[in-house]
């Protein structure tokens, strides 16, 4: 996709990213407009060690684990992006809306490399699997109603997005996380989903300007990442077909926009075997 500098206009999927990213120039931001785009954060974003975090140009594949994407970050505070990639972009707006929760999440990365490394395993570990997939395609679910919570954890799709909608809508908030969704966000297709982290939130939370709220979801994943019994397997992570959340696509502003089950799936299927 072209460059568009009014694309976090493009959709309510780009919330979280409006409280820092700030307006863009008419041509693709290089390197260094990322940096004085990162070094304007107040506080500023660093790495687990405390590092200030240094955008520096991908480089190429390496075989040590310390020139690895995320032992760099970890190690060093450099955080490799490819200039006029979406991807890399919007990994970096990532980092500006969470920076807590993705130095946690880095670090986490970082320490599952040095366990495969000291097994000599070739293969990454479920934990690796479910810290990526979270870090690509993670949303974080926050709601003040448990019932709500739980038609989510149910595939209750219809339920929840339909005939709950209105307490969907002003009692749910749905924020992307991962970078890869938010790339697919530019141009969205049935059939996007996410692998969410759910929070029980106050009443009032709900109502807080987005900063703040933002804010307080930073720190609730970080507390969450930084706890090593979290995320040691994909199905820890909630389902969450994102073009389902009303308001988010122009289509399911129709009942029968939730009978494609080829989408809204009533479950995993070996749940449905018993195991």
């Amino acid at each position: 996709m072209d460059w568009d500098p009014d694309f976090l206009a493009r959709s309510p999927m780009f919330e979280p990213l409006r409280a820092q990213a700030g307006a863009f120039g008419a041509e693709w931001p290089g390197l260094a407009d990322l940096q004085r785009l990162l070094d304007a954060r107040d506080p500023p974003v660093r790495n687990a060690g405390g590092m200030p975090l240094q955008l520096v140009p991908q480089g190429r594949r390496r075989r040590a684990l310390e020139e690895k994407h995320e032992a760099r970050t970890f190690l060093a505070g450099e955080l490799q992006v490819r200039e006029r990639s979406w991807h890399d972009l919007f990994n970096l707006l990532a980092w500006l809306a969470f920076p807590r929760a993705k130095a946690a999440l880095n670090a986490r990365h970082y320490a599952a490399l040095m366990v495969q490394r000291a097994a000599g395993a070739a293969n990454r570990g479920p934990a690796q699997d479910a810290l990526t997939l979270f870090d690509e395609g993670g949303v974080i679910v926050a709601s003040c109603d448990d019932q709500l919570l739980r038609m989510l954890s149910e595939f209750k799709w219809k339920e929840l997005f339909w005939h709950r909608r209105y307490e969907a809508r002003s009692q749910m908030r749905f924020n992307l996380f991962g970078h890869a969704l938010y790339e697919k966000a530019l141009r969205p297709f049935t059939g996007i989903t996410g692998r969410g982290v759910v929070l029980k939130v106050e009443p009032e939370w709900l109502g807080a300007p987005l900063p703040e709220r933002i804010a307080w979801l930073d720190a609730r994943i970080t507390t969450y990442l930084t706890d090593p019994g979290t995320l040691r397997a994909t199905r820890e992570l909630a389902v969450v077909p994102v073009l389902g959340v009303p308001g988010w696509c122009a289509d399911n502003e129709s009942e029968s926009y939730y009978d494609d089950l080829d989408y809204f799936r009533p479950g995993r299927l070996d749940e449905k075997r018993g195991s």
